[in-house]
């Protein structure tokens, strides 16, 4: 697989990268640089992966809260330039794992 980067933006601003290296379709992975402002967002994506990382069953309340935050804030670019319409992203430390789409995931 040739190696894709991709953006995650704020705004103007590129909060990091993703340089994925590994597909498994639906999904996309590998490493994620992030940049200064990043730091920013980082507690929600820390929060988001902890709900769905929790023992028990998911409260998708709560998760779907917290992800509307991020989509709200965040853009996920292509390596074509062009913002994708809708994403799920999840951040790890350097890791990240998503998937996205030209039309919402959801209805």
């Amino acid at each position: 697989m040739v190696e894709q980067v991709w953006q995650l933006r704020r705004g103007g601003e590129i909060l990091g990268e993703i340089r994925v290296d590994e597909g498994d379709f639906p999904w996309l992975s590998g490493r994620f640089v992030a940049r200064s402002g990043y730091a920013a967002v980082e507690p929600l994506f820390v929060e988001e992966l902890a709900l769905i990382e929790a023992d028990g069953e998911l409260d998708y309340d709560a998760w779907e809260a917290v992800y509307a935050r991020i989509s709200d804030q965040v853009k996920l670019i292509a390596p074509d330039g062009w913002p994708v319409t809708d994403f799920l992203l999840h951040i790890s430390g350097q890791d990240a794992w998503f998937r996205w789409s030209d039309v919402p995931l959801k209805e």
